[in-house]
């Protein structure tokens, strides 16, 4: 049996018509009282939104409703609005009411109170309703007659389309005050402004799986959290995030873990197990390093999101799960499908929204940015709000956003930086003496994981300030250019191995001049990479 839900109406309080203190007052319309006069209409709660000016009428109209109507709760909730004709004014005392009500739509159904005030207020809450700030109807009540009080009312099914110029209007107000992806993100870089913008709109008008791309520690995980907490904001999605890291799904166990399971399907399952995709029925389920599942695993996935459903271990019996999919990798997915370990179909499936995040070492100009984020951070965690001295911050950005800093670990470096140093400082104040010995430690933790690394040839001839102004493309042909160049006894013998293919169709070869103008341009000789 379905459950009836609780009837909440939100409106402003009429600071002329709804006041009255004689025994007339029961005989003419008042707005807010005339909606509890009907029998077809039960209020169990009125929000009344009112300025410091209209305390006493709220106390005196719950007075009233309780003569009225004794089950319905009245509240009032006082908005500061300096000029009720001023866009900007309501609309932002408007938009901090909403985003500070708790709403409970499980449990309630909302209707919003049109009826007398400025038509700027109406506007705003329009606006409101579309961005899906205001999960609620409009009700619009109005007078009738002298000798009918409760005058009426109806429920109106808004069609925003009519107001599409009117939505474009405001497209501007819109977009300064709805950035919550950007809420913990502090990026000061074009291109990454840019993704964002584009990863919003995707968010609010589609639940087609996301994937996420980027090396490790670049924000794949935070930018996953941040769309739900947008999709959730406006009433998209009532489940849950779901976060789960693939990498730590390990044997026999990871098909349990996703897909649940049921008592006695396996040695030790002496419970019932409901798995991840269950739990993220109706939200988001998040797959971080999702290339480090099994094909196994893969193939049920692939099912669970064409079908919304799939079997548990040892069940025949299906579950019905209905979630969006943001996925997360470090891995090319591409060179994962070639390699035979990611399968074609659940890569194309994955493939409808990809977003490339760029790592730290190419959006030097956040850096600054959020350092003051880890600063913060750090105050909230620890209770010790820190400072920069300026010669101290001066100089740790100095370094930070020189290619000497390699940031191998993206934000999560920057995060651990910015977290020992606060963590070592005396007082109240980072100071110079704390981030020289930071700048020491971080080229030791760099140094230690360079030489862990395989090293590839460009390293050899090419200085770090180069190599990180190589695009990835470059860095891959360069390399196997200089890999054929040491395999060749002469430059006229690499010129024939490179071109062998290209030098029949032409009429003149000059093999050599074109391998020397091609390492020309990475600043590079035959003598420079030939060298063992």
């Amino acid at each position: 049996m379905q459950k009836t839900k609780r009837t909440v109406v939100i409106g402003f309080v009429g600071s002329t018509l709804d006041q009255g203190k004689k025994e007339e007052r029961w005989q003419r319309w008042r707005p807010t009282l005339s909606l509890l006069m009907h029998e077809d209409l039960l209020v169990d709660e009125l929000v009344l939104l009112h300025d410091r000016r209209n305390t006493g009428l709220i106390e005196h109209l719950k007075g009233d409703a309780l003569l009225l109507s004794p089950h319905t709760l009245v509240q009032g909730h006082r908005v500061l609005i300096r000029d009720p004709w001023d866009f900007s004014d309501m609309y932002g005392a408007l938009y901090d009411f909403v985003k500070s009500y708790s709403f409970d739509t499980e449990n309630n159904q909302y209707l919003l109170h049109i009826t007398t005030g400025t038509h700027v207020a109406q506007i705003c809450w329009y606006l409101l309703i579309d961005a899906h700030y205001l999960p609620a109807e409009i009700i619009q009540s109005s007078p009738t007659g002298k000798q009918q009080p409760e005058g009426e009312y109806r429920i109106i099914d808004l069609d925003l389309s009519r107001y599409a110029a009117l939505t474009q209007r405001f497209e501007h107000e819109q977009s300064e005050n709805w950035q919550q992806l950007k809420a913990n993100i502090a990026t000061k870089n074009k291109g990454f402004n840019q993704l964002i913008q584009e990863v919003e709109q995707v968010a609010t008008r589609s639940t087609a799986p996301i994937l996420i791309m980027g090396a490790t520690g670049v924000g794949k995980s935070q930018l996953a959290k941040q769309i739900y907490q947008l999709k959730k904001e406006k009433f998209h999605l009532p489940g849950r995030f779901v976060d789960v890291n693939c990498a730590t799904l390990v044997g026999d166990s990871a098909m349990s873990t996703l897909f649940g399971h049921v008592k006695g399907a396996f040695t030790g399952a002496v419970n019932v197990r409901t798995g991840y995709l269950k739990s993220a029925d109706g939200g988001i389920l998040f797959l971080d390093e999702i290339g480090e599942l099994g094909l196994d695993e893969q193939a049920m996935l692939l099912k669970a999101l064409e079908d919304k459903s799939f079997f548990p271990v040892g069940s025949d019996v299906e579950v019905q799960a209905d979630f969006q999919l943001i996925a997360g990798t470090n891995k090319d997915l591409r060179e994962e499908v070639q390699a035979g370990r990611f399968r074609e179909d659940l890569w194309a499936r994955l493939n409808t929204w990809t977003f490339f995040l760029p790592s730290l070492k190419d959006r030097r100009e956040d850096i600054a940015p959020n350092i003051e984020f880890e600063l913060q951070r750090f105050a909230m965690q620890q209770q010790r709000q820190l400072r920069f001295h300026s010669d101290a911050l001066e100089a740790y950005l100095q370094f930070a956003q020189s290619y000497e800093a390699t940031w191998q670990g993206n934000f999560r470096d920057l995060t651990a930086s910015v977290t020992r140093m606060a963590t070592l400082a005396n007082g109240e104040r980072i100071g110079l003496n704390d981030v020289d010995a930071e700048i020491r430690r971080l080229q030791q933790i760099w140094q230690t994981r360079y030489q862990q690394k395989s090293r590839s040839v460009l390293d050899e001839i090419l200085s770090t300030e180069q190599l990180v102004q190589i695009d990835e493309f470059d860095r891959l042909q360069l390399e196997g250019v200089v890999k054929i160049c040491r395999q060749s006894k002469s430059l006229a013998d690499a010129g024939r191995r490179l071109f062998a293919v290209s030098r029949a169709e032409r009429q003149s070869t000059n093999d050599s001049d074109r391998v020397k103008k091609y390492l020309a341009k990475f600043g590079l000789s035959w003598n420079d990479v030939s060298k063992s």
